[in-house]
């Protein structure tokens, strides 16, 4: 059943900044070139869901979002008047960043915290929360793709999200990494404009691949044609004022440079290491 659900995302098309129970967009200005995507803006669980059963302090980490990205896309977004989208439910509750058959949908474990609500999930509760937060932020997302599209330029997908500097034992030296599967167009020309910047570690495909069957940037970008990246970075970097400041005029400096290239705005279809 949930293989189905995944033909419904619609194309229901925001035409102003929006306030959802699943998302917030910002509408941008006119002909933008550019969508920034933050699938795991916030920690938030509605009043109106169950309590996962989980302190406050485990909220606050990785596990329940992305630390520090929200400041970063909405920083971006007013730098470069460009739409963005961002989530406005933690991702303990549904995982908008995963195809609606992966197992980690609704994780029950995440870096060593159980969550209780999640334990004994069922399938009919997977189905409420895809249908009241999942499909909403994917249907709205799909809009403002359309509306760009229909303006007459296919937009660059920008994915921002955050890791942590440390993986169990392994500490990361990557400051930031561009995630990509088989489109170079947007993705290459980012990871060779970040590593010009002085002092930084630019991870390729680090620390995670670039390619998951399902995810947002499948669903949206690969099967859609448009060029895009996900950018990962390190979350002790953007965790204070001046840490966004500092990575939010960059990156807005290096995309503003690199969105209006040639070719960029094309619907050509790459494929998928997934496929």
């Amino acid at each position: 059943m949930l293989d189905t659900l995944a033909d419904s995302v619609t194309q229901e098309t925001p035409s102003t900044s929006e306030v959802h129970e699943a998302y917030e967009t910002i509408a941008g200005g006119t002909g933008s070139k550019l969508i920034i995507i933050c699938d795991h803006a916030s920690n938030r669980i509605p009043d109106t869901e169950p309590d996962l059963g989980l302190p406050q302090a485990q909220m606050e980490r990785h596990i329940a979002y992305d630390i520090g990205v929200e400041k970063i896309v909405r920083h971006m977004a007013a730098r470069l008047d460009a739409p963005a989208i961002l989530s406005r439910f933690s991702r303990l509750l549904i995982d908008p960043n995963r195809g609606l058959d992966d197992p980690t949908l609704v994780m029950r474990i995440s870096d060593g915290a159980v969550i209780p609500g999640n334990a004994n999930v069922t399938e009919q509760e997977i189905q409420r929360r895809i249908s009241q937060y999942y499909l909403p932020y994917h249907n709205a997302l799909a809009g403002m793709i359309s509306t760009c599209i229909e303006d007459g330029c296919p937009p660059v997908l920008l994915s921002i999200h955050s890791f942590t500097p440390q993986w169990k034992d392994v500490v990361r030296p990557w400051h930031a990494g561009i995630l990509w599967d088989k489109d170079p167009r947007f993705a290459v020309p980012m990871i060779e404009a970040l590593r010009q910047e002085p002092g930084l570690v630019i991870g390729d495909n680090e620390p995670y691949r670039g390619y998951l069957a399902g995810d947002c940037m499948y669903r949206h970008a690969t099967l859609g044609g448009l060029s895009h990246a996900l950018l990962e970075i390190r979350h002790d970097l953007i965790d204070d004022d001046a840490g966004v400041k500092e990575w939010g005029d960059r990156l807005s400096r290096i995309t503003g440079q690199l969105i209006v290239r040639d070719g960029l705005h094309e619907i050509v279809h790459y494929g998928s290491h997934s496929d």
